[in-house]
């Protein structure tokens, strides 16, 4: 089966057609780096991560292309308000960003470029769309240069809107553009900005506009044309929708395929800093749930639909993947590790269908059915080849108990050992206390171990544990 994928452009799933055999260039709009990110934010990287695993498991080379925003008048009002160089800001948060996509075992980007870097390429642009007729410089001395709006009859194409029906681009003052619509791709020095943030260029000095920092990245990484443009709903307009305008108006073909992922909002609103509702990976760990617990929340859910954060939903996930987490210890237990395995074809076709996560998972929760039976029977030949497949599934989806991102780059015996270890020292500190009668230390031994994620069954055999609850 084709992959399929939903295409904003056009409004339809199609099939995923390549720019060139074999090859794929992906472009993700990344962060723009005034704070720290949000798990919000953190979707975005997973839904693509998941995206590139399944191009790379179907033998396509794909170069990956995520961004960050440097520059902005968000960054700028927070140097301002902390007194610091934005560009400090902005460094920093670029590391804590990147420490997050870590943690959630996202893989890094084949480059990712700052938008600081790539002012040369934006006043080339820039230069092309004056001379072409589609942008202006401001007649009012400002240093502003605008994008015509009026110019370019595809405008609104992307969103399905008619520019008539169109609010003024907030982006710059109104009053050097010819249209309240046409939006700033440079922007002049203000009064009051702060003294190193801004460039010469033949307009003068200033620095560049949201849109066409992504216009000039996407051509300097992938050329003039590329297959998949990525981003969050919210920036279908006006960010992307200025990015094709003003890209296709300067002789770039740009993207074959738009493909947008639902927002994670809390309380049916919008997460966000300035809300005062940011919710960080801190937070979760503070509820007790892992990293990779956070990730499978997210995959659990179409990348297209909205989640709207609950405590409750995230345990509810963290104690799914406990139960797969449990079957690929126990089956380790008794056959090794092995190797991964094939997907089987119903998850494939799950995946091909518009990146269908939540039915791929279905997929997986069947064969995870069927190895839980067949360890139970004594079957070894089923579970190891259960296990086989299942951590196959687990890796597309970036969740594999047993990879190195998980275990802290240990390998899985070894790690097992080291644990082996510490809960067997638990366990005959509880058979001790049970031996004496004293019910109440053993009890809190057990919970002890619960509470660190450890569960303990009482079988005619001894104890014996596993991570996470069990069926």
């Amino acid at each position: 089966m084709t992959l399929r994928l939903y295409d904003t452009a056009t409004r339809s799933v199609r099939d995923f057609v390549p720019r060139e055999a074999g090859k794929v260039g992906v472009y993700l709009c990344g962060l723009t780096l005034q704070a720290p990110p949000h798990i919000g934010h953190l979707r975005s990287g997973v839904n693509y991560d998941v995206l590139r695993r399944w191009l790379l498991a179907a033998g396509f080379e794909v170069t990956f292309i995520r961004n960050v925003t440097d520059i902005d008048d968000k960054i700028l009002i927070k140097a301002q308000e902390q007194e610091r160089p934005f560009w400090s800001i902005a460094y920093a948060n670029e590391l804590k960003l990147a420490e997050a996509y870590r943690a959630l075992n996202v893989l890094p980007p084949t480059y990712e470029p700052r938008a600081t870097g790539h002012i040369p390429e934006m006043h080339q642009l820039i230069a092309q769309l004056i001379e072409r007729g589609h942008a202006y410089p401001a007649t009012d001395d400002s240093g502003d240069v605008y994008f015509d709006v009026r110019s370019w009859p595809a405008y609104g194409a992307l969103s399905n809107q008619s520019p008539d029906e169109m609010q003024s681009a907030a982006d710059a003052p109104e009053r050097g553009k010819r249209d309240p619509r046409d939006f700033a791709l440079w922007k002049g020095v203000k009064p009051g900005e702060p003294a190193d943030a801004y460039w010469p260029s033949p307009w003068g000095l200033g620095r560049p506009g949201w849109h066409i920092e992504c216009s000039a990245m996407c051509w300097r990484y992938l050329g003039a044309e590329f297959d998949i443009h990525g981003g969050g709903l919210d920036l279908i307009f006006p960010h992307h929708e200025n990015e094709l305008a003003q890209s296709q108006a300067a002789d770039l073909p740009f993207a074959r395929y738009w493909v947008h992922h639902g927002l994670l909002g809390i309380g049916g609103t919008k997460m966000g800093k300035s809300l005062g509702n940011a919710l960080d990976l801190a937070y979760v760990a503070g509820l007790g749930v892992r990293p990779v617990e956070l990730r499978y929340y997210y995959v659990a859910a179409h990348y297209r639909s909205r989640i709207d954060y609950s405590e409750e939903a995230l345990r509810e996930a963290a104690v799914a993947y406990r139960r797969i987490e449990g079957f690929v210890q126990r089956s380790v237990e008794r056959v090794g590790v092995g190797q991964l395995g094939e997907v089987p074809a119903a998850f494939a076709a799950a995946m091909d269908d518009d990146l269908n996560t939540s039915a791929a998972l279905a997929v997986l929760h069947d064969v995870l059915r069927d190895g839980n039976n067949a360890l139970a029977g004594g079957d070894d030949v089923t579970v190891r080849t259960a296990l086989a497949s299942v951590r196959a599934m687990l890796d597309i989806l970036g969740v594999d108990p047993l990879d190195p991102a998980w275990t802290g780059g240990a390998r899985a015996s070894d790690l097992r050992g080291v644990v082996d270890s510490l809960v067997a020292l638990a366990l005959e500190q509880r058979a001790q206390a049970r031996v004496r009668k004293d019910w109440a230390a053993a009890d809190a031994l057990r919970d002890q171990l619960k509470r660190a994620g450890v569960v303990v069954e009482d079988t005619p055999q001894g104890p014996r544990w596993t991570i996470g609850e069990h069926d």
